[in-house]
């Protein structure tokens, strides 16, 4: 069945897809950028720059850092961040739901080859 991908292009020249909500959300759950970027098989510096670019897109952070220590540093999502994750997801749920009928008569058309 083929699969819908969503990319969405933000003013004035930034963009978000499932790549960096999908570093959000692993942020989220592990409260480490370096954890999420491990996780994801990138390094550090490539999710600290793609977190970079997020806050200077929308303004304000999406993620809030604290440097390491004796107790160690950490990441969590701003509210920001918590409301980018959760309208992307909403967004690529409707999508996938408008095109379903479209996608289902793609693949008729491959199985019909």
């Amino acid at each position: 069945m083929p699969s819908l991908s969503l990319r969405i292009n933000l003013d004035p020249d930034g963009r978000i897809g499932p790549g960096k909500i999908e570093l959000l959300e692993q942020i989220a759950a592990f409260g480490s950028i370096s954890a999420a970027a491990r996780g994801m098989e990138m390094s550090y510096k490539h999710a600290w720059d793609l977190v970079e670019d997020m806050n200077r897109v929308f303004g304000k952070p999406l993620v809030a850092a604290q440097t390491g220590g004796k107790k160690g540093g950490g990441a969590q999502l701003t509210p920001v961040g918590l409301a980018v994750v959760s309208r992307f997801r909403a967004i690529e749920r409707a999508a996938a739901s408008a095109a379903a009928t479209h996608m289902e008569a793609l693949q008729a058309e491959i199985d019909a080859g």
